[in-house]
């Protein structure tokens, strides 16, 4: 080999490096990403399940309401 041609490899190797370098980076980058938004993902199940919580609360709520409200119309009935 001469020695143009081991310049070139070595100049083909240096950049083949540098672009696994960079890769890496980026790799490392969206491995941080995708943790970030993992954890919004589980926050946001977190909130649902809480929001799901109370909107059943506040449904049994508004029945039970609901029932009271009719028992007493129906007394109201029975004394007109």
């Amino acid at each position: 080999m001469s020695l143009e041609m081991l310049e070139q490899l070595e100049a083909k190797v240096q950049m083949a490096i540098d672009t696994i370098s960079i890769l890496q980076m980026e790799i490392d980058e969206l491995k941080e990403q995708n943790s970030q938004l993992s954890m919004e993902a589980q926050e946001l199940r977190s909130g649902r399940e809480g929001l799901n919580e109370e909107n059943e609360k506040l449904r049994q709520d508004h029945n039970a309401w609901q029932e009271r409200v009719r028992t007493l119309l129906g007394k109201m009935e029975h004394v007109e």
